[in-house]
């Protein structure tokens, strides 16, 4: 089985490429990728994940070379300007990365053959919603430029599957959990990181938004699932986490401070009200997928990042300046002239790495 990942040298992509190597070890990886965040290792083992990979590809999903979908069976698409902070002020790339090049990657991608095409989406799609847990039937009310590419994309996906092209888009909950290129601008992240530096956790929030997580392992594992899958429509819009990782963020803080005791929590209670407040029902996913229905625990995915941070000696109380936020890193790329405020690679220093 041959597999390429395109956005692999992100936050998701090295543990998604470490999952199948332990799960399918006959399956072939490829990889594509910008390398915006490639020097984001945090780290550094003596082999790279890509390293495992028959072949990294490097390029822009806007100008992809289609011939690297040659024989591939399942393209898995996790390229994104992947929060709202980087969707609000690069709006235009967003929709174009996020939305538009999927569908054509998608639309070539069928058309050389590719039996399968697995769509990153996103639960932030529901907004600002009630207490009723949003399931896939539920009522979408994206507020953010991210959110909007994401479902834009769903919908122009749909009209590409058929009995010989199956499309799965994954809504994701909010992302958590250590990783080789570890992004610190995430709730769970921010918080743990906060913790270890400062021994404080500051919500700027009054703590009340509803956020669902999920470990970044169990992420690769749904990803699995998805480009495999022998069930459930050719066309599916699933909801992926646990009904037990449901959270408002002053839980997330709470939950921290119980397995850090030092840690003081302040709440910002003149904030002005967050409208991205939701929870979510993922039901569907566990008839699916039981036996990829998430394993990791709000505590054991704290206590990783505690570890994996104290391993690498992290100490840097401006982490929230430093490349560890990947809206700083595209913004000194831009600044140093490797990109352009397209985001576009000015000039690029391979096309394609062989292992």
């Amino acid at each position: 089985m041959n597999i390429l990942i395109i956005g692999n040298l992100g936050y998701i992509g090295p543990v998604t490429v470490e999952h199948y190597k332990r799960t399918r070890p006959e399956a072939k990886l490829f990889g594509f990728d910008i390398g915006y965040f490639a020097g984001n290792e945090t780290v550094r083992n003596n082999m790279l994940p890509e390293t495992s990979l028959v072949a990294q590809y490097f390029g822009d999903v806007r100008t992809m070379d289609y011939s690297v979908l040659d024989d591939m069976d399942s393209v898995v698409y996790l390229a994104a300007i992947s929060n709202d902070p980087m969707g609000n002020v690069y709006e235009g790339p967003a929709h174009k990365i996020n939305h538009e090049s999927a569908i054509a990657i998608a639309e070539e991608s069928k058309k050389r053959g590719v039996k399968s095409f697995v769509f990153a989406s996103s639960c932030s799609v529901y907004g600002l919603a009630d207490k009723t847990p949003r399931n896939e039937n539920s009522e979408i009310n994206p507020l953010t430029t991210y959110a909007k590419s994401k479902v834009n994309g769903e919908m122009d996906l749909k009209k590409l599957a058929d009995s010989s092209f199956q499309i799965t888009c994954l809504r994701f909950a909010t992302a958590c959990g250590f990783s080789s290129r570890l992004r610190l601008d995430l709730v769970l992240n921010d918080f743990v990181a906060s913790a270890i530096v400062s021994e404080k956790i500051e919500i700027l929030s009054d703590g009340t938004p509803w956020r669902p997580l999920i470990n970044v392992k169990d992420m690769a594992r749904a990803i699995e699932w998805a480009s495999v899958r022998e069930n459930g429509d050719r066309y599916l819009v699933l909801n992926v986490g646990s009904n037990h990782w449901n959270y408002s963020v002053l839980d997330l803080a709470k939950a921290v401070k119980k397995i850090m005791p030092e840690v003081e929590i302040s709440v910002n209670q003149n904030a002005l009200p967050d409208n991205r407040s939701y929870k979510v029902d993922f039901s569907l996913f566990e008839s699916l997928a039981k036996e990829y229905y998430p394993i990791h625990t709000i505590e054991d995915t704290i206590q990783e990042l505690i570890d994996g941070l104290r391993s690498v000696g992290f100490n840097d109380t401006g982490f929230r300046s430093s490349h560890l936020i990947r809206l700083n890193t595209l913004k000194a790329l831009i600044k140093s002239n490797l990109l352009n405020n397209e985001l576009e690679v000015v000039k690029h220093p391979a096309t394609v790495q062989q292992n």
